[in-house]
């Protein structure tokens, strides 16, 4: 098919390049992607948006640049075609044009649907921009959530969200490409979809359990890594689950109450204002902490916020554990061998420096232990050798899951509301400090929300029965130091 004098000019040579060379790299990035086992984050980006859009532009460059020639030129042999039917070669052409129209609305119907698959998928949230989202990926997978997808929480259904979704994906880029993100990324996420749209598509509400065991670990930082155990019974619900929400941890989200808020700062950390709400009754009571009061004008300026899952499951999916929760999990697991004297001390020590990279975390990690045994203690240098150097690659290994230096991202940075350790979590509230003008208080019992059945170290726990409270006994004889304080008062001293 001879083609119009119009199209030889640059603009529409240019475009038929583009258009060309573009469709033969898609053709061989995809024969590529589908013979590779290894999935690469950018051939898909080249695969289903880049090149896509070049090709596009392409062939919208080769009639922009035969209008520009026409324009330019006042032949009479350069005006438009006259479409015949009687004429044999202008059927032949209609007929070439409309196969390769009909072929190119196909193949572009399938990559739109691939470009959207890709951008919907994990390894688009997680891998593209690596360096920025690594934090967020690798406590994913780390994570209850590995197996449920990031658009799942993070769009879920509908094209409104969707749309919302991509525009912010858009200044997402933008901010990688020009270095405006913030290092750590600010949380929490502000205009974040509710949680109703999205977590109780799974979690719904009337399903919860009524009460969950909680059993846990920790090891002491004397010679002998001393095993102290901890047994909870954790109040999620009623006794009962037939009884429904009217009590317990997910009482707080009874359809028949609701609870608003105003916080402090941004990242709700402290909560000076809670309101609550009896939704049938239409009793209302405003608690305030009366260490940390705030004026009229604060309350009025400051967001009014109505309490959901989020605000305790704040970190769901990405879930950043501290030195002293990942050294305690892996030596529960084996990874650090807690026959090894000393190790649990010598682990936080060293865990409480501040890194610039991954490297030298390593290597002053490495060095460390490493001094640590062979100057302090020769005699377990020379015997333990192999066991010391098993648990130097198992810190190393938790602190590169858990402590991410260029976006000087860690558990310390995002604080995990959920009980009362290493943030204030439940005690932003349950202070015993949240007063209403009837004078009544919002408990820091810690028996609202979980009962001791056990606890002590191996070999010589205390058992109780369900029904009968166990008061709480700390590893360390710190006396009733624990009924004054905040635990973080003492815990988020222990890590950078």
């Amino acid at each position: 098919m001879k083609l119009p004098k119009s199209t030889s000019n640059w603009i529409s040579i240019t475009g038929f390049i583009f258009a060309v060379n573009s469709f033969i790299l898609i053709v061989v990035l995809f024969i590529q992607a589908l013979l590779s086992d290894h999935q690469n984050p950018y051939n898909g980006i080249f695969t289903y948006i880049i090149l896509p859009t070049i090709l596009v532009i392409g062939l919208l460059l080769i009639p922009i640049g035969m209008l520009i020639n026409r324009k330019k030129t006042h032949d009479p042999d350069n005006r438009w075609p006259v479409l015949d039917m009687n004429v044999p070669k202008q059927r032949q052409k209609l007929v070439m044009v409309s196969v390769f129209t009909f072929l190119f609305l196909i193949v572009s119907a399938m990559g739109s649907y691939e470009a959207f698959n890709y951008t919907e998928s994990v390894e688009f949230c997680g891998k593209l921009c690596h360096n920025v989202m690594e934090p967020e990926y690798v406590t994913y997978l780390h994570s209850p959530h590995a197996r449920v997808a990031c658009v799942e929480c993070h769009v879920g259904e509908g094209a409104g969200w969707y749309v919302k979704s991509k525009l912010s994906g858009m200044y997402q880029v933008y901010s990688v490409i020009f270095h405006k993100y913030a290092q750590p990324i600010e949380t929490p996420i502000l205009n974040l979809r509710p949680a109703r749209e999205t977590c109780e598509r799974c979690h719904w509400p009337q399903k919860f359990y009524a009460r969950k065991l909680r059993s846990q670990r920790v090891y002491l930082t004397d010679s002998l890594n001393t095993e102290f155990n901890y047994s909870m019974l954790m109040r999620i619900g009623p006794n009962y689950s037939p009884m429904g929400l009217i009590e317990g941890i997910h009482w707080h989200i009874n359809k028949d109450m609701r609870i608003e808020y105003v916080a402090s700062a941004r990242d709700r950390e402290s909560i000076p204002w809670v309101k609550f709400t009896n939704l049938k009754t239409g009793d209302v009571q405003i608690f305030q902490d009366t260490d940390n009061m705030l004026d009229k004008k604060a309350l009025d300026t400051l967001p009014h916020r109505i309490m959901d899952c989020m605000d305790c499951h704040n970190r769901p999916s990405h879930s950043y554990k501290s030195p002293m929760v990942y050294v305690d999990n892996a030596m529960i697991s084996g990874e650090i061998p807690k026959e090894l004297p000393f190790i649990k001390k010598i682990a936080m020590d060293v865990l409480k420096g501040s890194f610039t990279n991954k490297d030298s975390a390593f290597m002053y990690i490495r060095d460390s232990i490493t001094n640590f045994y062979r100057i302090g203690y020769p005699g377990i240098f020379k015997a333990q050798k192999p066991m010391i150097d098993k648990a130097i690659a198992g810190i190393q290994q938790e602190f590169s899951l858990n402590v991410f230096p260029f976006m000087r991202a860690s558990a310390n940075k995002y604080l995990n509301h959920i009980g009362h350790l290493e943030s204030d979590g439940c005690f932003r509230c349950h202070s015993s400090r949240h007063k209403s003008e009837k004078g009544k208080i919002i408990s820091r019992d810690c028996n609202l929300c979980h009962t001791i059945i056990a606890q002590g170290p191996t070999g010589k726990i205390q058992y109780s029965t369900i029904d009968n409270l166990m008061e709480f006994q700390h590893p360390i004889d710190i006396k009733d130091k624990w009924k004054a304080y905040f635990c973080t008062e003492c815990h988020r001293e222990l890590y950078p």
